[in-house]
């Protein structure tokens, strides 16, 4: 197998470990593999890739999309490092709000898998960095949510106090306010 996958403290959330391959080159690496995936109980099918760049500080998240438009997503860095965060939303979860934060880094080359049901959002750590995520579920706008990246419920231990954000992220509602996501 080309991989190693690691449950984490929230049910579904896998980490997960390529086999790299190197030498005097460089390397080389597979970032996905069906029946390898499929092997390890995620048997998934990606609809939509997506490419962010962004630089030291900036903030994306923590956003979502609910049913029927639900994603998973597998997130790898190319670039750089970044502070990555997912939140359980679902609803009648035993760990319902509470957060898991994971660095990714394309010195490491670990990749996140985060099931539908969670908010997901990261913070660069590095002067710049590129993200890559695949999703189960095209993007769709009329179904996007978001959580406030602050809120004090939820007291994420972000690596930057002053983050720079985007407008829309800076108005998302707090936990209090979400309605669970049904599982």
């Amino acid at each position: 197998m080309s991989f190693s996958f690691h449950t984490t403290s929230l049910r579904g959330v896998i980490l997960i470990e390529p086999k790299v391959h190197g030498d005097e080159r460089g390397f080389f690496l597979e970032s996905f593999k069906q029946s390898d995936f499929a092997a390890a109980g995620l048997d998934l099918r990606f609809v939509q890739e997506n490419h962010s760049r962004s630089e030291y500080g900036v903030l994306r998240g923590l956003h979502y999309q609910r049913a029927p438009r639900a994603q998973g997503k597998l997130l790898r860095v190319v670039v750089g490092s970044i502070f990555d965060v997912a939140v359980d939303l679902r609803d009648g979860s035993p760990t319902f709000g509470k957060w898991l934060g994971i660095e990714l880094s394309a010195a490491n080359h670990r990749s996140i898998y985060i099931p539908p049901g969670f908010a997901h959002g990261f913070c660069v750590v590095s002067p710049e960095a590129e993200v890559i995520y695949n999703t189960t579920v095209e993007y769709a706008p009329n179904y996007e949510h978001g959580l406030r990246w602050d809120d004090p419920s939820l007291n994420i231990s972000w690596p930057v106090t002053d983050p720079v954000l985007s407008e829309r992220d800076r108005h998302w509602p707090h936990l209090v306010t979400v309605q669970a996501i049904p599982a």
